[in-house]
């Protein structure tokens, strides 16, 4: 039989799409899908999608709507500019969200079939992080206000001097300087769809933020069911004080009173979230026992609003837990918790005492549920693995069964080849188990050798779980012909609290003894080249890479280390958020006695025994793990002759954000990799 040349050139086509692999330039094709947000009724669902121009440098976020069941689907935004943090009004007949259209981030408002845009919001700076009251009588949003005076207030006849001063620590975080100002949350009226230009600052005065620096949203911000009151998360504290803690607190700002109530004081670590019951009588919210400790276990613990009665309901259950929400019986509570590295769905029976009645996991796989939102009987929300980015999906309460809800990357990943995940478990050098994913190339032979990567995680808790990285994808690595063992070492949350803690001040003990657990036992497989292993990571990750380069006896050809922590002590002196290293390091460098951690684990101490090529990769924007971190390793590897790279952003953070950086990124660290591993 004889084939059309139709069909002959369709079969052809369709093998050649499916022989492509990942590359850089494809990761910024994948479309990202966030954001979602269940209409009153439980029938629609609005979710953003950002895809990106890589020649333009830049995304765009359009918003869409679809089905509660996933029919429907369709863009509601007109393209033209960037849709962000969009809410149904409470009624449901109107969106809204926020745009810079006009120049300055405002709000605006639609009806959900998209048509009838209109700004409604006309203030003289940008805001963020709205939210419309359930009576619809007010609308809450954050603004910065400046509260200190700057050197510019202060010399107003130097209008070309650029100095700042300060008289105590957090003046810079994460990527910013501190400007005098703070991030505020004040209430206007809103009135036949337009939002009154007064405002009420809630925080009037006060040298504080909410939400909280650098990643608090609007998940730190709820009304009242009445919308006669507004909970909101803050640390109330300021410079060195802030800095050493993680103590945060939920407030409750009566709007008839104007008075604020401290709900959780006496707990000491961080408090967060807060989710009203249905009746809202009653709220919900993580909470962490510890200060100081950001990495803590988080207990869901439940507050009576009327009688002030608190109870933990997951204190005796050995996992973390978030992303809370309540039943539409306000009977049960369902929150994600990582469990052997996947994020899955955990539902809480909650009796009249405000006590645990049953705990069941509602999902089971290897993957990643990343938020949830109930729906009827369904949760909706958004999963990724290791093979798939983000997408939209449903989940039934009783069953569990799963059914993907978006389509936005199907085409895409249909015609993409992905390498085989494998969950091995490896023993360690204390004799326990450990997880450990292992990637393997596209159209994998195991009659051939091939290069390893040894992939070490920042964190440090941080758990090396189903994510899909558009930085450090384990799928991007594979198909560059790499095999990759990526091990959830100590220190890494879903394997119960002591593995979690275990990394406090043994940074460079049993941690570092498991990765080389790892990569020693993969490298027993007759297809990995042991002349050909490198090792790779970020953060505690980079810091790892430095480490190991200085103790790894000949096991690697070539390290790679990005935003890596060098030196402890100069690390200590320069970075910002000092509750981290208080209780990661055990203290300053110059307490008597010293904390082990300088004398015994920082890498710096070991460079002499560096013989390895290196690339640094490190960026002007990173105050949690300062440049001068990188700077130090890279000359460090310069002085001694060693083959090194220092790959450096002045536009870049912790991470690589922008498009075309993340391309170069990716281009740099395979051109490296290839060189020294191929």
């Amino acid at each position: 039989m004889k084939l059309s040349a139709f069909l002959l050139s369709f079969i052809i086509s369709s093998i050649c799409i499916g022989q492509n692999t990942l590359t850089p330039e494809s990761l910024w094709e994948l479309k990202r899908i966030y954001g979602e947000s269940i209409s009153p009724d439980g029938k629609s669902v609005l979710y953003s999608v950002k895809d990106y121009q890589l020649e333009e440098d830049k995304g765009t976020a359009h918003l869409y709507m679809m089905d509660s069941d996933g029919n429907n689907a369709k863009r509601i935004s007109d393209g033209t500019s960037s849709i962000y943090d969009a809410h149904w009004r409470p009624d449901g007949q109107k969106i809204g969200y926020l745009s810079a259209e006009s120049g300055i981030m405002q709000l605006w408002e639609m009806n959900p079939n998209g048509t009838e845009a209109k700004q409604i919001s006309s203030f003289s700076a940008d805001i963020a992080n709205w939210q419309y009251s359930p009576d619809m009588k007010n609308i809450s949003y954050t603004m910065d206000v400046k509260i200190e005076e700057s050197l510019a207030d202060k010399y107003p006849d130097l209008p070309k001097a650029t100095g700042r001063a300060y008289e105590n620590l957090m003046f810079r975080h994460w990527t910013q300087w501190h400007d005098y100002s703070y991030s505020h949350i004040l209430l206007s009226e809103y009135v036949n769809g337009l939002v009154a230009p007064d405002a009420n600052d809630i925080m009037q005065g006060e040298p504080y933020d909410s939400p909280m620096n650098p990643f608090g949203g609007s998940e730190q911000i709820t009304w009242s069911k009445d919308g006669k009151s507004i909970f909101y998360v803050c640390k109330k504290l300021v410079g060195t004080d802030y800095a050493q803690s993680t103590n945060s607190e939920i407030y409750q700002f009566d709007l008839a009173t104007q008075k604020t109530t401290n709900l959780t004081a006496g707990n000491m670590g961080y408090d967060n979230e807060p989710v009203l019951s249905p009746d809202g009588s009653k709220i919900a919210w993580m909470s962490m026992a510890r200060n100081g400790f950001e990495s803590d276990k988080n207990d869901i613990r439940l507050l009576d609003l009327k009688t002030g009665t608190q109870t933990n309901i997951t204190n005796d259950i050995d996992q973390t837990f978030g992303s809370i929400v309540w039943s539409a019986q306000g009977n049960k509570i369902y929150a994600l918790s990582p469990v052997n590295a996947t994020y899955q769905i955990f539902e809480m029976g909650i009796d009249k005492n405000m006590k645990r009645s049953s705990f069941r996991a509602v999902t089971k796989g290897e993957h990643n549920i990343n938020s949830i939102h109930l729906a009827g009987d369904a949760i909706i929300g958004t999963k990724s693995t290791i093979s798939s980015p983000n997408g939209l999906y449903s989940w039934n309460i009783k069953t569990g069964k799963e059914t993907k809800l978006s389509t936005a990357n199907n085409e895409m990943l249909a015609s993409t080849k992905m390498g085989k995940v494998e969950n091995r478990m490896i023993k360690t050098s204390d004799g326990k188990d450990m997880l450990t994913w292992v990637i393997y190339p596209p159209d994998f032979d195991p009659t051939k050798k091939y290069p390893a990567l040894l992939y070490c995680q920042g964190g440090p808790q941080s758990a090396v779980s189903q994510f899909f990285s558009f930085r450090w994808n384990f799928q991007l690595m594979a198909a560059n012909g790499y095999i990759v063992v990526a091990p959830n070492r100590r220190g890494l949350p879903s394997f119960g609290q002591k593995w979690n803690d275990d990394i406090s001040k043994d940074w460079g003990g049993q941690a570092i003894t498991d990765y080389l657990s790892a990569i020693d036992e993969v490298a027993k497989e007759p297809f990995v080249d042991n002349d050909k292993i490198g090792a790779v990571g970020a953060s505690y990750g980079g810091y790892s890479v430095y480490y190991l380069a200085g103790v790894h006896e000949g096991r690697f050809k070539t390290f790679i280390s990005h935003c890596g922590l060098f030196n402890l002590e100069s690390w200590y002196a320069s970075t910002e958020e000092l509750f981290f290293a208080n209780w990661d390091i055990g203290g300053p460098y110059w307490e008597s006695p010293i904390p082990e951690s300088y004398k015994n684990f920082s890498p710096h101490k070991m460079v002499g025994n560096w013989d390895t090529p290196i690339m640094v990769i490190h960026n002007e924007l990173d105050f949690r793990v300062p440049l001068n971190q990188g700077l130090e390793a890279f000359t460090a590897a310069q002085i001694q002759g060693i083959p090194s790279k220092l790959l450096y952003y002045p536009d870049e953070g912790h991470w690589v954000l922008k498009p075309q950086n993340g391309v170069m990124w990716h281009r740099e660290f395979y051109g490296w990799l290839d060189q020294w591993l191929k």
